[in-house]
């Protein structure tokens, strides 16, 4: 009975302990589970065109893309990248790949990204990839990346995070950086950083570059990513605000110097409709060897007649879809004064490439009034510039008390 009562206690002992050892293991488990992870890569052009599907079903659940470099280069991936990748239902964000050398150059390049992503939802926080410094000192490396990252937040109105590889991250990055924005890392060959740096986490973790992903054709960058990489909101990224062109200057020749700002969308061309100019005066002026090539953020010279005597008439060219009431429409103006300084026979016969001639004062019929119906996109200093008049004047015409607010379809009048 001894025996028996002994291998009892023994048999319940074995059982207290194993019990015990499990209850152990889960509550030493349950933080690690409680901060989940998410599989994701991070793409640019060299992976070129990537079947989503594929990758989604793969296991990836974030998706970095490269939107922008420096002042002037758009990653040629990136729209497809995010429109596919979305409507994947995949999480996003963006990447900049910074080339500042100052902090002047940093803001450039914050609102050169800003025009880039503007209009998009992202999910996922805004990443600065600055990882060339070209013999600039830790200081300095600091203070541009401060200069971006506020000017980038001030601009989207979102949350962002540094990248760095794991050196930068120990000996580069500052204490006040990493107290002001977290750490996507990358080190590769390791399951885990070696170290963070002045950072006490990481939400982010690059552990390849030679991932292989189902729907991507060759290497591809692999990560980890935690909760902290998501946005708090994923709102769409606000549109910039409009540049408007400083007061004009005197120059030798008698005309004003404006300068203006290329938006998304924006061609020589129309520009040149807006301030009754001509291309090829755009091109000579700002040394433009390319006339189709024009980047979002690039200043662009304009020399502006004030001969009141001139006639304020600009040229348009006829597109598909045109005809003369639209085109009369947006310029505020009758379709038989467009036929009248053009020379038309038939009203209703146009051709896409047409040259047609535009007034934009009343040398035409002796007009008293010009009207303007809003279109999506405008300002009223943009109305102005383009018929020659001044915002407080149009303001005052039409009872306007705040300029900064107008609404599409509201018909403007002009003079």
């Amino acid at each position: 009975m001894r025996k028996r009562f002994f291998k009892i206690s023994v048999m319940l002992f074995a059982l207290f302990l194993h019990t015990f050892g499990v209850i152990n293991s889960i509550c030493y488990a349950a933080p690690i589970q409680a901060n989940s992870t998410y599989a994701g890569i991070d793409v640019s052009k060299y992976q070129g065109y990537i079947d989503y599907a594929k990758v989604k079903a793969s296991g990836i659940q974030v998706v970095y893309i490269k939107a922008s470099e420096g002042t002037t280069i758009i990653d040629p991936y990136f729209r497809t990248n995010y429109d596919n990748a979305k409507s994947k239902g995949l999480k996003i964000g963006f990447y900049h790949f910074v080339r500042a050398r100052n902090e002047e150059e940093a803001i450039k390049e914050a609102t050169f990204f800003h025009s880039v992503i503007a209009g998009t939802s992202p999910d996922c926080r805004l990443a600065m990839d600055f990882e060339v410094f070209d013999g600039l000192g830790s200081q300095k490396i600091n203070q541009i990346s401060f200069a971006f990252l506020q000017k980038l937040e001030e601009l989207t109105k979102k949350e962002c995070v540094v990248y760095s590889d794991e050196y930068n991250a120990r000996t580069i990055f500052s204490r006040e950086l990493a107290k002001a924005y977290p750490l996507w890392i990358a080190e590769y060959g390791v399951s885990v950083p070696t170290s963070t740096g002045n950072w006490e986490e990481w939400i982010g973790f690059q552990y390849s570059d030679k991932g292989r992903i189902d729907g991507i054709n060759g290497n591809v960058d692999l990560n980890k990513f935690r909760d902290g990489i998501f946005l708090s909101d994923n709102n769409v990224i606000p549109e910039p605000e409009p540049n408007p062109d400083p007061e004009p200057t005197p120059d030798p020749d008698g005309s004003n110097n404006i300068y203006y700002y290329v938006k998304r969308g924006d061609t020589l061309s129309h520009i040149a409709l807006w301030y009754n100019t001509t291309v090829e005066n755009l091109v000579r002026l700002n040394n433009i060897k390319n006339p189709d090539l024009i980047y979002i953020g690039q200043r662009l010279l304009i020399s502006v007649s004030d001969d009141p005597n001139k006639s304020k008439e600009v040229k348009y060219t006829v597109r598909r879809g045109d005809t003369l009431s639209k085109i009369a429409n947006r310029y505020g103006i009758t379709v038989n004064e467009i036929v009248l300084l053009n020379n038309i026979k038939d009203p209703n016969l146009i051709y896409v490439g047409q040259q047609l001639r535009i007034p934009l004062d009343n040398s035409i019929n002796q007009m008293q009034n010009v009207y303007y119906r809003v279109q999506r996109g405008d300002r009223l200093w943009r109305i102005a510039k383009r018929y020659r008049t001044t915002v407080s004047n149009i303001a005052r015409l039409n009872g306007i008390r705040n300029p900064n607010l107008i609404f599409v379809g509201q018909i403007l009048r002009i003079y």
